[in-house]
Formats: C-alpha cells, sequence, structure tokens
C-alpha cells in the first residue's frame, strides 16, 4: 500500500496492525494535511460484522469531541477497500512509553487524568470503549494523551453484534464480567483502566498466565499484589484507587468516571503542592510543628488508617499548646509517601520542628517510633522508641506529645497536669473503626465521606454512646454540604441531628461544637445560636481550622469583612497548602474589595493546581469588577473546560455580559438557566446576579424573595456577594435584610 493513492490520500508509510485494521501515514492531497487511515484487514472485507464493527467505531470516535480522544475527521471507500480517516498523531503509544522508562508519579497522574477525562466524555456520550489497554493510548510529543481504537465499542441504543456468552477485548485488560461474556456499562471500562494505572506504575500486569485462559481465571479468582510492593513511592492514596478500580464485583469499583477523577486530582495537587508550594508569612518567633503521617511498617498495608489516626491524634493534643504553631493535618499530610528532606518540608510550611515516625502493628502489640528534628540543620532534638500493649496507645500519644512540649518550652491550656491525650474508649475495635472513618473522611472525596460514614455507624454499633464517632460522622454531612454533595438544608439537617446526638454524650468535643455552629448558621439561620457554638469550640481548641473557617463564614454573612478575613488568614498560616483554604482567603478578599491581594492568594492556588476552576472563576470575578471583560470571559472559558457548566459559572458569565453591556448574551444565559431550572434545582440567587445586571431590580427582588422562602443558603452572602453589590443602596434590600435579621 505504500505509495499509492487511495481516494486522495497518499499513503506514507504503514504506522501499525492489529486484530481490527492496519494503520498508514498519509497525505491528504485537497487539504495539504498528514493524517492516518485505518483500513479494515483484507481478509475481513467480507465479514459483514467485521464491517459493522468498523463502522460503529468510526461512528463512535467521530461524535465525540474532546482532546483526548483521536478525532475521526470521515469513513470512505476507495480501490474496493473501507478506510476512516483520522487525525495523525505524532509520538509513540503508551505501550511503547512503559516499556521504554519507569514512569514518575507526577506523570502517572498527568496521563491518568487525561484517560480518564476522555473516559467521562465517552460515558457521558453511551459509549463503552471495552478495549482500553497502553496499546490504545497515543503520547503525544507534548505529553497530551489520546485514546484511539473504538473498534470494540459499545453504543447505547444499538443492539450488540455478538452472540450472548462471546467475549470481546484483550485478555489481560478484561474486566470479570467481560471474561464471563456478561453484559457491561462503563465500570467495565473503570477496571480495565485501573489495569492501565496499575502497569504505569510498577511495569507489571495485576493478572498474567502463560496461556489466556490461565490469565481469565487470574482475573476471576486471584486478588493482584499491592503495587507498593513493586516500588516504594507509590502514594497509598493512588494504591487504593488503583485497587478499588480492580474490586471483581462492579458494584465494589467506583461507579463513574465522574467519581474517579476527583479522587486522582486530588493526588496531582498533593503532588504539586510538594514541589511548588512556598512557605507563608507568619510568626518567625513562635515555636511551630508539623507533625507528618507516621510510616505503616507493619506487614498489613491495611493499617495504613492505624498509622494516619497516630498522627493526628498527636496533632489534635498538640493544638491545645499555648504558643505553638501546629500545622493542620492537610498540609502535613501532603507530604505522606514522598521523599522530601525535612529541611525542604519545614520551608514550604514555615516551621521550626518536623515530628516524624513509624508505627509497626502486629495482633495485640505496637511499636512506635518517633524522632523530633530540628528543620534549620536536620538534627534530632529528640527521639524515643515505644513498645507497648495496643490498650496503652493513647498512653505513648500522650507521652509523645509531652516530650515535644517540654522540647518545644510550651505552656500548656488550663491544668497543666492534665493529660493531652484522654483516652476516649475502653472499646478498641470500636476505636480501630473510628480511625478507619477519618482515614476516608479525610479524603474529602464523595466517595471517601460516604465510606466514612459507614464506619462511623459501625463504630457507633459497637459503642452506641461513642461520642466522637458520632462528632466525626455530623462532620461528613456537613462537608458533604459544603461541597455540593448532597443539598445543603438535607445534609446540614443531618449534621446538626448528629452533633446534637454527640453532644449530648460529651460537651467538650472540638468537632461537635464547630460542625454543630456550622449547622445552626446554614440550616437554621440562627446568627446567634451558631456564634455561641463557635465560641465554645473555639475555647476547646483555639488552634481549630474548621473552627477558624467556620467564624469567617459566619463573618461574612453578618457583612463583617474585617473580621472574616482575619479568621479566613489564621486559618491558612495554620493550613499553608489547603487549596480549600487558600480560595477561602482569595473569597474573602474578593468581598472585601481587596483585589490586589486576592490576587496574590490566587497565584498560590495555581502554583499548588495549575487552571484550577475556581481560581479561574475568581479571577474571572475580579476581572468583572475592574472592567476587564474579555479577560473575565477568558478566565471563565477556562474554569469551564475543567468543571463544565455549572449554575455558578453560567451564572457568572451573564452577570459578566450585562456589566459589559451586552444585553443579549446576558438574557441567553438567563434563558440557559431557565431551561436547566425545568429538570432539576436551581438556586434562584443565581437568576437574581443576572437581572441586577441588567438592571432589572423588581426581577431581582422576585427571584431573592423566592430564595428567601426556599431557605436557600446561598442567599446568605448577599451583604457580600460582589454581584450583589449594586443592589446595596436600594431600598428594598435594606428591608430584606432586616427580614433576615442581616440588618444590624
Amino acid at each position: 500500500m505504500v505509495g499509492k493513492t487511495v481516494s486522495h490520500y497518499k499513503i506514507l508509510e504503514e504506522l501499525g496492525r492489529g486484530g481490527m485494521g492496519v494503520v498508514y501515514k498519509a497525505e491528504d492531497t485537497k487539504l495539504k494535511r498528514t493524517v492516518a487511515l485505518k483500513f479494515l484487514p483484507p481478509e475481513f472485507m467480507s465479514d459483514s460484522e467485521a464491517k459493522q464493527r468498523f463502522l460503529i467505531e468510526a461512528q463512535a470516535a467521530a461524535a465525540l469531541d474532546h482532546p483526548n480522544i483521536c478525532a475521526i475527521h470521515e469513513i470512505e471507500e476507495g480501490n474496493g477497500q473501507t478506510f476512516m480517516v483520522m487525525g495523525f498523531i505524532e509520538g509513540r503509544s503508551l505501550e511503547a512509553k512503559i516499556k521504554g522508562e519507569r514512569l514518575k508519579i507526577k506523570e502517572v497522574l498527568d496521563i491518568a487524568l487525561q484517560i480518564a477525562e476522555g473516559l467521562k466524555v465517552a460515558h457521558e456520550h453511551g459509549i463503552i470503549h471495552r478495549d482500553i489497554k497502553p496499546a490504545n493510548i497515543m503520547i503525544t510529543k507534548e505529553g497530551r494523551a489520546k485514546i484511539l481504537d473504538f473498534g470494540l465499542a459499545k453504543l447505547s441504543g444499538l443492539s450488540q453484534l455478538t452472540r450472548s456468552g462471546a467475549t470481546l477485548g484483550t485478555t489481560a485488560y478484561m474486566s470479570p464480567e467481560q471474561a464471563r461474556g456478561e453484559p457491561v456499562d462503563q465500570r467495565t471500562d473503570i477496571w480495565s483502566f485501573g489495569v492501565v494505572l496499575y502497569q504505569m506504575l510498577t511495569g507489571q500486569l495485576p493478572f498474567e498466565g502463560e496461556y489466556e485462559q490461565a490469565i481469565i481465571y487470574s482475573i476471576l479468582h486471584d486478588e493482584p499484589e499491592a503495587p507498593s510492593s513493586f516500588r516504594e513511592d507509590i502514594p497509598q492514596d493512588l494504591e487504593q484507587i488503583v485497587l478499588n478500580a480492580l474490586q471483581k464485583e462492579p458494584r465494589q469499583r467506583f461507579s463513574s468516571m465522574a467519581e474517579m477523577i476527583p479522587a486522582l486530582r486530588e493526588l496531582q495537587n498533593k503532588s504539586t503542592a510538594i514541589s511548588k508550594a512556598k512557605a507563608q508569612e507568619s510568626k518567625k518567633t513562635l515555636p511551630s510543628i508539623a507533625v507528618l503521617p507516621f510510616t505503616n511498617i507493619s506487614a498489613d498495608p491495611e493499617q495504613e488508617y492505624f498509622c494516619d489516626g497516630m498522627a493526628e491524634e498527636i496533632i489534635n493534643a498538640l493544638t491545645q499548646i499555648e504558643g505553638l504553631r501546629v500545622v493542620a493535618r492537610t498540609s502535613a499530610f501532603a507530604f505522606k509517601g514522598k521523599n522530601v528532606d525535612v529541611r525542604e518540608i519545614g520551608k514550604i510550611l514555615n516551621v521550626t520542628t518536623v515530628l516524624e515516625g513509624s508505627v509497626r502493628k502486629a495482633g495485640k502489640r505496637v511499636r512506635v517510633t518517633a524522632q523530633l528534628i530540628k528543620v534549620a540543620d536536620g538534627y534530632h532534638l529528640w527521639s524515643e522508641k515505644y513498645d507497648r500493649d495496643l490498650e496503652d496507645i493513647f498512653a505513648v500519644q500522650d507521652e509523645i506529645s509531652q516530650k515535644i512540649t517540654h522540647q518545644l518550652k510550651g505552656k500548656l491550656f488550663g491544668e497543666e497536669k492534665e493529660k493531652l491525650v484522654r483516652k476516649p474508649v475502653e472499646n478498641m475495635e470500636a476505636y480501630e473503626l473510628l480511625l478507619k472513618g477519618r482515614y476516608f473522611m479525610n479524603q474529602m472525596t464523595r466517595a471517601g465521606l460516604n465510606k466514612g460514614i459507614d464506619y462511623f455507624q459501625q463504630a457507633i454499633e459497637r459503642l452506641p454512646d461513642f461520642a466522637e464517632a458520632y462528632a466525626n460522622m455530623a462532620s461528613c454531612y456537613s462537608v458533604q454540604a459544603m461541597l455540593g454533595y448532597l443539598p445543603s438544608n438535607i445534609a446540614m439537617a443531618k449534621a446538626k441531628t448528629i452533633a446534637q446526638k454527640a453532644l449530648s454524650i460529651d460537651p467538650n468535643q472540638v468537632t461537635v461544637h464547630s460542625t454543630l455552629g456550622l449547622a445552626i448558621l446554614y440550616h437554621d439561620w440562627d446568627w446567634q445560636g451558631a456564634k455561641r457554638e463557635l465560641d465554645r469550640a473555639r475555647a476547646l481548641n483555639p488552634n481549630h481550622v474548621n473552627t477558624h473557617i467556620y467564624f469567617s463564614l459566619y463573618y461574612q454573612i453578618l457583612g463583617k469583612v474585617e473580621d472574616a478575613l482575619r479568621e479566613a488568614q489564621q486559618a491558612a498560616e495554620l493550613d499553608p497548602i489547603s487549596t480549600i483554604i487558600i480560595i477561602n482567603f482569595a473569597v474573602h478578599l474578593v468581598r472585601a474589595n481587596k483585589l490586589k491581594q486576592a490576587k496574590k492568594q490566587i497565584a498560590k492556588i495555581f502554583e499548588l493546581v495549575p487552571d484550577h476552576p475556581y481560581a479561574h472563576y475568581l479571577s474571572g470575578q475580579i476581572a468583572v469588577l475592574q472592567g476587564e471583560y474579555e479577560k473575565a470571559f477568558t478566565h471563565y472559558e477556562k474554569s469551564m473546560k475543567q468543571s463544565g457548566q455549572t449554575h455558578l459559572l453560567i451564572a457568572a458569565l451573564g452577570w459578566a455580559h450585562g456589566k459589559a453591556g451586552n444585553r443579549q448574551k446576558a438574557l441567553e444565559f438567563l434563558k440557559k438557566l431557565e431551561a436547566i431550572a425545568q429538570h432539576e434545582a436551581v438556586s434562584p440567587v443565581y437568576f437574581t446576579r443576572i437581572y441586577i445586571a441588567l438592571k432589572d431590580f423588581d426581577k431581582a427582588f422576585d427571584y431573592l424573595e423566592k430564595a428567601y422562602q426556599e431557605h436557600d443558603s446561598s442567599l446568605l452572602n448577599i451583604r457580600t456577594e460582589e454581584s450583589i453589590w449594586d443592589l446595596h443602596g436600594h431600598p428594598r434590600f435594606l428591608e430584606f435584610l432586616k427580614k433576615m435579621g442581616l440588618d444590624d
């Protein structure tokens, strides 16, 4: 074929061949571009089923317009042959890349997220690939991953081509249900993607055999070896993602790519944070410490939750020390599984000391080692080893905390003789379930929060009066509300009920009071009641990060912008590389009209997470306030590219076009919101923002009233939200604030 011209394509060279086609590099003589031509093999030309599959591939890929999917231009016939015309990709296959080098964790995450984004779009179009493998993924010279070969794709609405019980795909990458010839859905691609992830990390396949049936047997019956057994630098969270994707029962895997992507992106964010985070300004005269997650050196990798829990208990204890700045868990745990010098950690987190340690748990015995290291020179200030019964773990935690306190000459709150670590329970089984729940809760994903709730419920079943388990469960529900995983009114109601139960058992849980304060704030709109609970939380622990965050939200609602800024800044000092907390600080700066300072915080977010969607959203808001409308539209589009057409962004674009004088465009976005509201809930406040920009204040107030009747929590920011500033001087606005009890 090389050198021949088919239709108006001159074939230059063969690129590769497989079971479903031969691919050539060719020149499009009409449009003067380089393309790839895929021909149906000659032996299949008379096979009607093969031809139909070939057509399905073209239809499947052509229906998808995404940068991580190879574009199909057209399908043609020439010289008695059927072929499709595809975009030519300069690069190499992922298969060749894996064979040629050991991929860095950062590179694995980057490629994985690109593949996942492409599959997400395919699944949203009702297309299941069914043959995801490294050979079907190309990596361009610029590092972009592109999914190829939809030859085995299953399209919704089309009948299956194969007989019942037949299998399609490449054996080593088949899901169990695919290997059994059962009906498949998008979770079969999640399995295959898990195999690809495993292979990128380890260079090995999770299921192997000398012949096809042996591989299938392994897929159906064997558990894969942990990826970390092949290389030590694999983060535990990444290993859990891979093993979740490789669960044999589809219902136990991620339910969709939309659920899997946030987990991968969170890991990518942490990786970026470690390499790019800069030290935050703080009071350098105060002693400070970061407690790193303890290393699990037990034979059982499942004990990771216990090690995390050990470090977390010490963090919670140390935050009670007056005059000691303790870096919050989120920032300290960003270094988990990373081989980073303590001096570099100290520079990034701006601390004078670092505590690191390890845990070996075997049966009813536990060995804990801990070292307190001076960041300036890397020398050990103190080290100790503890070999105790598991029941004595609280005494070990307390002793470590006391030793550190002595070294840093801290002064304890209250009675100095009081234990820093209180033994919360006698039931060790319930305590271990609590630690497991915290482990998943701290992932901050929808799936992780749900698993956390499940473990906390199990702990309560073992110990009905387990206040700490109730407190953490309440926190899970409040986080689900704040992140939009559940409707705010439903989730905050649950958080409030559960927090009140915890409070009836133990009135001295800081998490209970802070979570209850947030729930009262957003669910009850009871400003005094919320303040009372948040004050109690602060009295119990002045360094509790969430309490600072919730206070910043409380003051923002009341319109006390300087108080809100103070609380947000203190939270950022305690948790310096948490994107959520930096975003919170930036939001308060925007709403205080301190746009220059807000831009500095947004720049930090972009350093941690390039193209962060909410950072682009905030940049768009600032650009509108400064009259730079084209810049605003660019930022909103970038945000939409990362997060999709959210209600927030549609409203923002309508507001921006209205402010820019583009009335017709603003009305178009208004109609978009109205169309969406026909089949899903849309906050009335989003309509208000666009009507304000259009200077239709009567309509704006109509929607504010609707939000009030619906008890919509988005209404709580009306005193400070930048897109509502133009309404502030209106007489009806003052009346509305009075009705909400916000007129003080």
